[in-house]
């Protein structure tokens, strides 16, 4: 069974190590790894060629965000064939198995575009993440986190970036990821694009994967508080132009809301990043922006509360 996997590290060597050598013993699958460096500013890259001379290793000068990146991998992928492509984080992990599940469901299916599994916390085993996604455009909470009675495979609106499986096909049809995003939402809106080409995105429950959200837990007051606040404004501009004054409205309402709650609460580098979001969601300003926004949040975290500085 041929497998294409693309796994981002940026900063992480260990983690992706760790992740791709528990890929390389699987048996049943032959997998093709393409790891793409972020443009890591540490040892990142010394190590992963140390450690793994077996992949494909793609080095970017610079952070490209997370579609950015992943578009890297997935564009040498195609180059080489037509096998599935898996996108995997490096803090992720998934059994042999799990995988060999998803991909006999894409292929049992030929109008499944994309598939995942069940997503656990790995600290949590029993507590699920997401059994699949909605568009954060429509929903505030995007993550679909009951699990009711029916069918083993599901129907979504679309699968968490953290594991998901595509037909190749189905990139060569709809195109890569939409690098405007630079980090969170841009999995949503490859969904989107290719459920307008009339493929379905779907989860498999009985195939389970585990995220380590530790890993990441530095970055969420600021860095993806923003993005996702301000790339709910790009997934109403390209999916929801009919209704573009009244989601514009209520998200910014709601974000004007939570920066307030939050500021109030102390969280004044986070009240920074929802107002930024904001600010960049509704002037159309996309792409990559963490350093503006780390420096504007620590900025605004240290000089604007009384007494401070």
């Amino acid at each position: 069974m041929e497998l294409a996997i693309v796994i981002l590290n940026w900063n992480a060597a260990a983690d992706t190590v760790r992740c791709v050598r528990d890929i390389l013993s699987w048996t049943r699958i032959r997998p093709t790894v393409w790891v793409v460096d972020n443009g890591s500013t540490d040892d990142s890259v010394q190590m992963i060629s140390r450690e793994l001379p077996k992949v494909h290793l793609i080095r970017n000068s610079a952070n490209l965000g997370f579609g950015g990146g992943n578009n890297r991998g997935i564009a040498a992928a195609l180059v080489v064939g037509d096998a599935p492509i898996l996108l995997m984080n490096n803090d992720a992990r998934i059994a042999e198995g799990d995988v060999v599940r998803l991909v006999e469901t894409l292929w049992a299916n030929q109008q499944l575009g994309f598939v995942g599994p069940l997503l656990y916390d790995a600290d949590q085993g029993g507590r699920l993440l997401a059994a699949g996604g909605l568009d954060p455009a429509q929903h505030h909470h995007s993550h679909i986190t009951d699990l009711p009675d029916g069918p083993r495979v599901r129907v979504v609106e679309c699968v968490p970036g953290t594991v998901i499986l595509g037909r190749a096909e189905v990139f060569r049809e709809v195109g890569l990821l939409d690098e405007d995003y630079f980090y969170g939402s841009e999995v949503t809106d490859l969904c989107l694009r290719a459920a307008q080409q009339g493929y379905l995105s779907a989860i498999d429950t009985q195939a389970r994967a585990f995220h380590d959200l530790e890993r990441s837990s530095a970055f969420r007051d600021t860095l993806y508080t923003y993005y996702i606040i301000r790339n709910r404004f790009l997934l109403v501009r390209k999916f929801h132009r009919q209704w573009k004054l009244l989601y514009f409205g209520f998200w910014a309402l709601y974000s004007l809301a939570l920066s307030v709650k939050v500021w109030v609460g102390g969280r004044w580098a986070t009240a920074w990043a929802v107002w930024l979001g904001l600010r960049d969601g509704l002037m159309g300003r996309f792409g990559d922006q963490n350093d503006r926004v780390t420096a504007m949040a620590s900025g605004g975290a240290g000089g604007s509360e009384p007494g401070k500085r």
